[in-house]
């Protein structure tokens, strides 16, 4: 093992407790210094990871909340779940500003644009729809249907929309061109994340599979394997310097692949089920991860 490898976190440090039921994801904040969850329960909380201190706890859904993000400035948060609408939120006050609607099912991924003067949400309802948080309006601006199935994860540029879909695709839509470039992978989407030079795309593939692209050409540099993902919504991500991939898996497990050559470098069990979310922080060696078991659990 690399050097490298052996630096990765593979520490449980502390255990974040108090959703009832699965957590459906769990993400960072913009710096680091707290970090957001979401899960069956209908909540959504936040967290100071480094003490394990439960920050605060936001109710507003009427079913399960499936995703979360925080604006870059950390004074806002969207969520969005089975209740079909989208959720933006004062982060200090708890106060929901807006409830975004316009999609006629299950919501799975809400993220910010980089400016937080929009929010982007995918659907079950085969579409992407993009939300002005200025305006005092409730619909979108502009949908985005061309997919021929549930869209899965969502990710923005401040030139592109990116999405994954059920229907094996990854679709980039260039906001300024009005061009949308498809690159089909042959297996279903259901996450999608970018590496931090924003030159690679990440799709996690219901054949267990984790696929990396080009994002510029849709070149497939790499396929990672190992895990389990075959029915479940989890996310894969990379380490804060792109040299590892980090995906979980339906028995629990975590891998770490190492992105060039994609052999295993680590692996550990994390959770006693479903890893559904992976999250590594922007500048430190830390990780969290979230499951179906109900808990958090913060990696150093």
């Amino acid at each position: 093992m690399s050097s490298a490898a052996q630096q990765l976190p593979r520490t449980e440090s502390r255990t974040l407790s108090g959703h009832e039921g699965a957590v459906l994801a769990v993400r960072f904040n913009h710096d680091g210094k707290y970090c957001l969850s979401c899960g069956k329960d209908r909540t959504v909380r936040l967290w100071n990871p480094h003490t394990g201190a439960h920050v605060k706890t936001y109710k507003s859904h009427g079913r399960e909340v499936r995703d979360v993000n925080a604006s870059s400035d950390n004074a806002k948060l969207v969520s969005c779940g089975g209740d079909k609408q989208i959720f933006y939120w004062d982060v200090a006050s708890g106060k929901v500003i807006r409830k975004f609607r316009g999609h006629n099912s299950e919501v799975n991924s809400v993220k910010f644009n980089e400016h937080n003067t929009v929010v982007l949400s995918a659907g079950y309802d085969r579409s992407v729809r993009a939300f002005d948080c200025r305006s005092q309006s409730s619909d979108p601006i502009q949908t985005i249907d061309t997919f021929q199935d549930s869209v899965m994860s969502v990710n923005v540029t401040n030139t592109e929309i990116i999405a994954g879909s059920v229907d094996g695709t990854v679709r980039t839509f260039d906001i300024r061109m009005g061009r949308e470039t498809v690159d089909n992978l042959g297996h279903p989407v259901n996450c999608i994340s970018l590496s931090n030079d924003r030159n690679c795309l990440l799709a996690n593939c219901l054949d267990s599979t984790v696929r990396l692209l080009d994002k510029n050409s849709g070149e497939m540099l790499q396929e990672y394997k190992g895990h389990i993902c075959k029915s479940f919504k989890m996310d894969c991500c990379l380490t804060n310097d792109d040299a590892f991939v980090i995906g979980g898996s339906e028995d629990g497990f975590v891998f770490f692949w190492e992105l060039v050559d994609a052999p295993i470098v680590a692996t550990f069990r994390a959770h006693s089920s479903v890893v559904t979310s992976v999250t590594y922080h922007p500048t430190k060696t830390c990780m969290l991860t979230s499951s179906v078991d109900g808990t958090i659990r913060v990696w150093t």
